[in-house]
């Protein structure tokens, strides 16, 4: 297991290291090189330098490197799954869903690698041809978080390289182990020295500040908070830096009286527990129609009273431990001030005692509309509940946040069901499908949750630019 800096096809080290834990126990796992601004630096060197051959390459030559890569993460599933599950704390089988979904950018993005289709067409006056072509964007800076360290890296290195732009990826302090071993694949795979290099590093400000006013850096990608996102933005506008922000949700969860309500609490159960719940398209409110409210959450409780909750790496475990301190003690705090707001846990609601960071699955009913747990990003496994009593008041709560990433909707009515997702401000709807993520589909918010997608062909052209040139012949 490699642990150093991944700079110019080498492997750096660095003055000093930082720790890496497992969130299961506290243990310490690796001890990992811990990147400065001269680090960042050499990799933007390092970037720059590779960047006019890499975009010169052919398409189909950066299509079966991305496609051999694809394959590697393929064989190697197994041992990726475990390292992921080991740093990050989620359970297994959902480690092993992520790498499967992680492998699947690689593959999409070798096909459209070859499809960066520009155009021609003759001007309304006659005067010239319009030609338009499309050209990669440059050295992007890639900044990655913690709760998909495999899919969130290959969710941007596999555009940015389809693309043929060269990249430094920032992975998130706590899960840096998975970002190394991607770029050990890559390299493996094909990729030329300097086109990927991963710098792990605890001070993610100072070095994603000095990359950003290097004036050889033309793009940032973000996934994280809003919080960050906005301080992201301020620095990328100095040089005027290309930005794409994939930022914090708040996703309403509405459930009608005519929902089929065997197919609700299934998808609440992917929206919900989908990596514990610490993911920003998980469900983080519950609506649920006035007249079905109760059964829908008898229903809930008894689903999440019986996960089983262990260590991540347990072939047993459903629920694994939050990834950190912060992480678990922030939940724990939403959840005992909504129960002071008078709401009701009628499964879990407090921590237990132990080592570890674990959170038990909890729903809440009785939640009062004002209370933080439905402002905030709960990121773990928690349901709180909400009732309404008519379509107009659900599209109102749903909406009254700042956030815009997804929503779900529940209903057999097809009319409704398309008529709520389209009053619904989010940038994606799971119509009666707790599940929206797909690497050929664009994945990315409105409002406060984002600029621009990830994810199918739009994902791609994040990464390009488009040249007009006009002539005559």
């Amino acid at each position: 297991m490699e642990t150093d800096l991944f700079i110019g096809g080498k492997w750096v080290p660095a003055e000093s290291r930082f720790d890496v834990l497992d969130p299961a126990t506290g243990d310490v796992i690796a001890s990992v090189a811990d990147g400065t601004v001269d680090n960042a630096l050499a990799a933007v060197d390092a970037a720059y330098t590779a960047a006019a051959d890499w975009a010169s390459t052919a398409p189909r030559v950066r299509s079966e490197i991305l496609r051999t890569a694809y394959g590697l993460m393929t064989e190697r599933a197994d041992e990726l799954a475990q390292l992921v599950s080991l740093e990050n704390g989620k359970a297994l089988v959902d480690a092993k869903g992520e790498v499967a979904y992680a492998a699947e950018f690689f593959r999409w993005y070798a096909e459209e690698a070859v499809r960066a289709a520009g155009s021609i067409a003759t001007a309304p006056s006659g005067a010239n041809r319009i030609l338009v072509t499309r050209q990669p964007v440059g050295v992007c800076v890639l900044v990655t978080p913690w709760n998909f360290p495999a899919a969130m890296a290959t969710r941007k290195i596999g555009p940015a390289l389809a693309a043929g732009c060269t990249v430094v990826l920032k992975p998130a302090s706590d899960t840096p182990l998975t970002a190394l071993a991607m770029a050990a694949i890559l390299a493996e795979a094909g990729v030329p020295a300097g086109v990927v290099n991963v710098l792990p590093s605890r001070s993610s400000g100072k070095v994603v500040s000095a990359m950003l006013h290097d004036s050889r850096v033309r793009k940032v990608s973000f996934t994280g908070s809003t919080e960050v996102g906005r301080i992201l933005l301020a620095q990328a506008a100095d040089n005027v830096v290309n930005t794409s922000m994939e930022l914090g949700g708040n996703a309403p969860f509405l459930v009608f009286a005519d929902a089929d309500l065997d197919a609700a609490i299934e998808g609440a159960m992917i929206a919900k527990m989908r990596n514990g719940g610490e993911a920003c398209t998980a469900a983080n409110r519950f609506y649920v129609e006035e007249s079905v409210a109760a059964e829908f959450a008898a229903r809930l409780t008894s689903r999440m009273s019986a996960l089983r909750v262990g260590p991540g790496v347990s072939p047993d475990t459903q629920v694994g431990p939050l990834v950190n301190e912060d992480t678990v003690a922030k939940v724990d705090s939403l959840v005992q001030a909504a129960v002071s707001g008078g709401a009701t846990a009628t499964t879990g609601g407090a921590r237990p005692s132990g080592a570890g960071f674990y959170y038990p699955p909890t729903v809440l009913t009785g939640v009062s509309p004002s209370a933080a747990i439905l402002r905030e990003e709960i990121f773990g496994p928690v349901a709180p509940i909400v009732t309404f009593t008519s379509e107009a008041e659900a599209v109102a709560m749903a909406n009254d946040t700042e956030y815009g990433l997804v929503a779900y909707v529940y209903t057999t009515d097809l009319a409704r069901g398309l008529r709520v997702s389209e009053a619904i401000e989010a940038g994606m709807i799971g119509l009666n499908r707790g599940l929206v993520s797909d690497p050929a589909a664009p994945f990315g918010g409105v409002k406060q949750s984002g600029i621009g997608r990830e994810g199918g062909h739009e994902g791609m052209l994040d990464y390009l630019e488009s040249k007009y040139i006009a002539t005559t012949w």
